[in-house]
């Protein structure tokens, strides 16, 4: 009987094994943007501050912070991607760098893994 509830225990905690690295193995998902692109052109000169050292000090709100208000990191991050993607800010910097200054400057983090390609 005791070697019953032994294979019983065992076979679970093998079960348990295999979902949870199957469940910490899955890439991020698709993340979309729920605002309209040319609405982010707002954050071009917030970025073109944050870049060349404008801002000082505490940040203010902003309009761009105000679209990004609202949404997951994830989402967040998403938008401004597609926004640096199409060119919407007018200005050409490395998308990841660009992604992460908004972000933070908005006080939300880029999502762990999250990459602007």
């Amino acid at each position: 009987m005791a070697s019953s509830a032994l294979r019983t225990t065992a076979f679970l905690v093998t079960l348990n094994l295999i979902f949870f690295t199957l469940v910490s193995s899955e890439p991020l998902p698709e993340a979309s943007c729920a605002i309209n692109g040319l609405k982010l052109g707002v954050c071009a000169n917030v970025l073109n501050d944050l870049v060349h050292g404008i801002i000082a000090g505490t940040p203010s709100p902003s309009p761009c912070c105000d679209l990004l208000f609202g949404l997951v990191e994830l989402e967040a991050a998403a938008c401004i991607c597609k926004a640096i993607k199409a060119n919407v800010l007018g200005v050409n910097l490395n998308a990841s760098a660009s992604m992460s200054l908004l972000l933070n400057h908005c006080g939300k983090e880029v999502p762990s893994g999250f990459e602007c390609a």
